[in-house]
């Protein structure tokens, strides 16, 4: 099989994770809601969705539009990168268990997590460390660097603009609350 062909399974692989993640916050929203759960920010999802949805096609696209090669010294460093990096994304929804959520959703009464990688004072979104790392790597496997540029501007926008501060307000509301 060509590396064409082994990068386009590998975007399919985590295309069906993106699939999975999608049933387990469904199931964590669900679960939120049915405990007085506030859903916030719910118009900047469409766009995070379909800019997530338009990374694995991009790298596909790039990859056979434009040409690009495997080249191996820097996608086999990528792949390990997205191990890295999905280790680290399973330790954040182990450590969130039913508050992690491709949504923002705030469950009255629920403390804020403090535990696994979200101890570190320093670094209070560690999973969207992960996307930004991961929207870098995943393009790279196969040198598709305008999807990497691209990814990456248009994710800090609605990470910076839109969802962070939308998830700081929701949780800011809850502990505000509890005072």
């Amino acid at each position: 099989m060509s590396s064409v062909g082994w990068y386009a399974l590998l975007l399919l692989a985590v295309g069906l994770w993106r699939l999975v993640e999608l049933v387990i916050s469904a199931r964590n929203r669900a679960w939120a809601l049915q405990r007085g759960g506030v859903e916030t920010g719910q118009g900047h999802f469409p766009a995070m969705a379909a800019l997530h949805t338009a990374l694995l096609v991009g790298c596909l696209v790039e990859v056979v539009v434009a040409d690009r090669p495997f080249v191996p010294v820097l996608g086999w460093t990528m792949v390990a990168v997205l191990v890295v990096t999905q280790a680290l994304r399973m330790w954040c929804m182990h450590a969130l268990g039913r508050q992690w959520n491709t949504r923002v959703v705030v469950v009255p009464g629920m403390p804020r997590v403090t535990s696994g990688p979200y101890r570190l004072r320093w670094l209070p979104h560690p999973n969207y460390l992960v996307v930004v790392v991961e929207g870098l790597a995943l393009p790279l496997v196969h040198t598709a660097w305008v999807t990497a540029v691209v990814f990456t501007v248009l994710n800090a926008v609605l990470l910076l603009r839109f969802r962070i501060p939308a998830e700081e307000a929701a949780l800011a509301r809850l502990h505000d609350a509890r005072a």
